[in-house]
Order: structure tokens, then C-alpha cells, then sequence
């Protein structure tokens, strides 16, 4: 089933995502390569597809798991947890309707 991770950043945690990134990013490249990954990406802190120093509010994963907890070990064990840029992390069931 698809699960949608939603991390919200700690504010004033952009280092910590700069610094946490390339490994956050090569979790993300696993999944896509196991054909598992639907999307992902940052929210920007502003309007604008280049934040700057107003950094990021959060990010939205979709990817397919075996459950629910499987996604959220998963979510768990992402190095922007470990650094502590995520404050907090949702994870939900996903039914994509569209496109």
C-alpha cells in the first residue's frame, strides 16, 4: 500500500537539513530504484520555488510499504530525524485517486 510520510520541520533547521541531506536523499533513491517511491519533496518556508535562508516547513513523502508500521520504521530511521530537523512526522495510508 502507498503512506504518505509528512515531516514538519524544527524551525531554524536548515544547516541540519543541508548537512543530512545527501543521506536523506540516497534513502529516497533506494526506494525509487525498487520502483517504490511515488514522490517526494520539500515544502518551502515562502512562496518561492527557491526559499533561500527562510529554508523549509516540512516534506511530503509517498512511497509503498508493506504497512503502516513498516512505513513508519521507515520514517523513523530517516537521517532528517536523527539530525533533528523533523520536529514531527505523520504517516498515513495513501489511496492516489488522480491522475
Amino acid at each position: 500500500m502507498w503512506y504518505a510520510i509528512i515531516g514538519f520541520d524544527h524551525p531554524e533547521s536548515l544547516d541540519k537539513r543541508k548537512a543530512a541531506r545527501p543521506a536523506h536523499l540516497a534513502r529516497l533513491q533506494a526506494l525509487q530504484a525498487e520502483g517504490r517511491m511515488r514522490l517526494a519533496g520539500p515544502f518551502p518556508a515562502i512562496d518561492s520555488a527557491e526559499p533561500g535562508p527562510a529554508g523549509f516547513s516540512g516534506s511530503l513523502i509517498v512511497a509503498e510499504f508493506a504497512s503502516l508500521d513498516a512505513a513508519r520504521a521507515w520514517a523513523d530511521a530517516d537521517p532528517y530525524v536523527e539530525a533533528g530537523v523533523y520536529a514531527r512526522v505523520d504517516v498515513r495510508p495513501f489511496l492516489q485517486v488522480m491522475p
